[in-house]
């Protein structure tokens, strides 16, 4: 049995990894601490098991093996480390870090260590990116030239008693979330693009406060890849009903993902637009991947290169925004 602390309530996912945690045959959550100690005492209750107000002593504790961290992300940097040097297997809300050389300390030091680090990027286990991954492997749409993907809700619209939406009102504090609409939901577009188009070249990015948070809340990056695919990522906080949209384009054809419906078409494949008869089956969810490389020493799917992928764009689009211009990833490691 891995024991488990959970750290922090802050995100708005904090119960979802709670409740996998306590589906899960080998996890049994036996700490809570939260840097908001009455919102962690409340949780800790719901949960029946103790809250500690004392970090170091949750991460000093010879009984707890891992933590979940939930907390703000201007904090996963001290807490990753902190657990990492205690000798904790981490499972960490996405973003890991705000810069690609936090990324790389945080790295060097679980490898010290030995213990194993998850980052949540679930949308890499779904079939629907499954069968995109497929479709490139297979050739059907010739030599890839462009990807589109969008994810965007209205978090961020008011509505009657709620003059910031339905978002926790920390999702608009700069300092904790070091962005808004990019670097959170975002981030979903932003690491399946990557994984389907590979190394990243030049970002162009605009990041716009549109309803006068401190964050943007409306959003759209440009992502040249070293091998010439262009890749566009939508996202932002005010959109009504806007659908999850991946969309392919080659060659030789066209892959369209628009929530639970795809269509395809190609010169490899019957005229017109195709519906595929079945999709890959996914992979196990981020949170079961990490269980089984603590527990069995698998290797899991989500990886390193893919955490700091994330951060590499979201650091080099903050720069875009703020200097007005293409940023050029070799600027970024100079």
């Amino acid at each position: 049995m891995v024991n488990v602390a959970l750290l922090s309530k802050w995100h708005v996912h904090a119960d979802d990894y709670a409740r996998q945690a306590n589906q899960n045959k080998h996890l049994q959550i036996k700490l809570v601490w939260d840097e908001n100690a009455e919102r962690g005492k409340e949780w800790a209750k719901k949960l029946a098991v103790p809250f500690e107000q004392d970090l170091m002593k949750v991460l000093t504790n010879p009984e707890i093996d891992a933590v979940i961290i939930d907390s703000p992300t201007n904090l996963h940097k001290e807490i990753i480390i902190l657990a990492a040097e205690n000798k904790k297997h981490i499972f960490t809300e996405k973003v890991l870090a705000f810069t690609v050389e936090d990324c790389n300390e945080i790295y060097e030091t679980v490898e010290k260590n030995k213990v194993k680090l998850m980052v949540s990027l679930p949308r890499l286990t779904e079939n629907y990116y499954l069968y995109a991954e497929q479709v490139l492997d297979e050739g059907l749409l010739g030599k890839l030239t462009y990807i589109r993907c969008r994810l965007a809700h209205n978090g961020a619209v008011a509505f009657e008693g709620n003059p910031n939406g339905w978002l926790p009102k920390h999702f608009f504090n700069k300092e904790e979330c070091g962005g808004g609409a990019f670097i959170d939901l975002g981030a979903h577009p932003i690491y399946l693009t990557n994984r389907l188009a590979g190394t990243v070249d030049a970002v162009t990015a605009r990041l716009q406060k549109r309803f006068g948070y401190e964050v943007d809340d409306n959003s759209v990056a440009i992502i040249e890849y070293e091998n010439g695919v262009l890749g566009t990522i939508e996202t932002g906080f005010l959109s009504g009903g806007s659908p999850f949209q991946l969309e392919l384009y080659g060659t030789d054809g066209t892959l369209l993902i628009e929530d639970s419906k795809i269509r395809i078409k190609s010169k490899r494949l019957n005229e017109g637009w195709n519906i595929p008869e079945a999709l890959p089956e996914g992979l196990p969810i981020p949170m079961e991947q990490w269980v089984n490389s603590i527990i069995e020493g698998t290797e899991p799917t989500i990886t390193e290169t893919d955490a700091q992928g994330l951060t590499l764009i979201n650091q080099a689009a903050l720069i875009s925004h703020k200097l007005g211009r293409r940023v050029e990833i070799a600027e970024l490691m100079s």
